[in-house]
């Protein structure tokens, strides 16, 4: 089994989608408005997904999976998720304004989408937990009301790190946290997700959220003893990044 990463995706289709006939998709909110690096990238993500995935891998999605403003909308989206192979975990980014209540999620999502929300998914000896994350104090843009939603997903970041305790720490080979947001600060400053890593011995935390200039503010690939990984559709080049074998 091997394990992958990517996040980001940013999908917003009107309709259902079927793979090899592109010319009759369409997207309510187009990337490539935004930014002309992202031109077809729903397609470059499926080719280049299809050629590098099987299905018996694992896709890591760090969040902001689809535009869509609710569960109904965001239909589309996840049924061309189902259509890939391999078994996808996620956890929210900011944008997954349709992620509202994490049964209702499960209930509409593919066979082969898993959501984390205060627990973890386990496979072949690795476990990966994960949260959203949020702006971190000390931040340029961290405000007042900032501080409530952070408080919450360090708690969430705890409970789910506390279910693989509950789990047995002993059976897990490997230990991966999934978070959409930097994991700190754009100055790097110690975060209590940070904290939280170094009580739990984690040591791989993979995260998108930056773009374009952005990136420049990445983590280095080695603090704290953790291993960042930053998985960004436009930063990966739009293709699964390889995390190793499992």
């Amino acid at each position: 089994m091997k394990i992958f990463a990517i996040s980001d995706l940013h999908l917003s289709f009107c309709n259902q989608v079927r793979p090899g006939n592109w010319t009759d998709v369409k997207e309510y909110k187009p990337m490539s408005e935004i930014d002309g690096k992202w031109i077809n990238h729903a397609r470059r993500i499926y080719e280049n997904w299809v050629e590098t995935v099987s299905d018996d891998d694992v896709v890591l999605v760090a969040g902001d999976i689809s535009w869509a403003m609710n569960l109904e909308e965001a239909s589309p989206d996840l049924d061309f998720l189902g259509t890939l192979p391999g078994r996808i975990i996620t956890v929210q980014g900011n944008h997954d304004y349709w992620w509202q209540g994490i049964s209702k999620v499960r209930n509409k999502a593919p066979d082969n989408m898993h959501f984390i929300q205060n627990d973890h998914v386990s496979i072949n000896g690795v476990a990966v937990c994960g949260t959203r994350g949020w702006l971190c104090p000390n931040g340029t843009y961290f405000k007042a009301s900032d501080e409530k939603i952070y408080r919450r997903e360090l708690m969430r970041l705890e409970n789910s790190l506390q279910s693989v305790v509950k789990e047995g720490m002993e059976k897990f080979d490997d230990l991966i946290v999934m978070m959409h947001y930097m994991p700190t600060n754009e100055k790097h400053n110690y975060s209590g997700f940070i904290e939280i890593f170094e009580k739990y011995g984690v040591q791989k935390v993979i995260y998108g959220h930056l773009h374009a200039r952005a990136c420049g503010y990445r983590l280095p690939d080695q603090a704290w003893g953790v291993r960042f990984i930053l998985t960004s559709a436009d930063y990966v080049g739009f293709e699964p990044y390889y995390l190793g074998d499992y």
